[in-house]
């Protein structure tokens, strides 16, 4: 599907807007992720992050660029992510 029908998706507020994300960006979102975080089950859930914070910036937002839209939250929520965790982990002090 292209872009602009995916965008259209999003600003109609129709849930296959979230599918048709996945299925044309989901892999490249899961690499951005795991590159970062190196865990499975942390990624997925980064990349179901990336949906709904999507979902919730399409409108007003209208991205020009879709891979880099999405890649951007991806990498924005791993990263937080990775705070999060060494901020909550344990010293051996």
């Amino acid at each position: 599907m292209e872009d602009s029908k995916i965008i259209e998706l999003y600003e109609s507020r129709d849930q296959q807007a979230i599918s048709q994300s996945d299925i044309k960006y989901g892999g490249y979102c899961y690499s951005v992720g795991y590159n970062i975080l190196g865990v499975r089950e942390d990624t997925e859930e980064c990349v179901n992050e990336t949906w709904l914070r999507a979902w919730n910036s399409i409108p007003p937002q209208k991205p020009r660029m879709l891979s880099a839209f999405f890649g951007r939250i991806t990498r924005n929520i791993a990263f937080d992510t990775v705070s999060y965790t060494h901020l909550t982990l344990p010293t051996n002090s």
